[in-house]
């Protein structure tokens, strides 16, 4: 995983999502799920072009069942987006490139 993207947990969810100055993308996955596997390369690209704009975080939802029980995730990958301590938006699930993910923070506001 790159060094851009933060792993996040329960224990720092609160600081490193809601007390963000910047907006912070979450990305709920696991280890066995192939098609989060087959979006990793987009997201740690995007986490890489966005820096300074963008927080992208992941969340293995192995490791942090409460929090993805939390945010209701039911099928991974799921991405989730805050802003100001807020949840914003609809989550996007399964993407199926970097351009649906890119297209969906633009429809959210989150300039790139």
């Amino acid at each position: 995983m790159s060094e851009k993207i933060l792993t996040v947990t329960s224990e720092n969810f609160e600081e490193e999502v809601l007390e963000s100055a910047l907006p912070v993308l979450v990305d709920f996955w696991a280890p066995w799920c192939v098609y989060c596997r087959r979006i990793e390369a987009a997201v740690e690209e995007l986490a890489e072009d966005t820096e300074g704009k963008l927080v992208v975080g992941k969340v293995n939802v192995d490791e942090q069942a409460a929090l993805a029980d939390q945010f209701g995730v039911e099928t991974i990958p799921s991405l989730i987006l805050f802003r100001n301590g807020e949840r914003i938006g609809e989550d996007l699930v399964a993407p199926g490139s970097r351009d649906a993910i890119e297209e969906w923070l633009e429809d959210n506001e989150i300039a790139l």
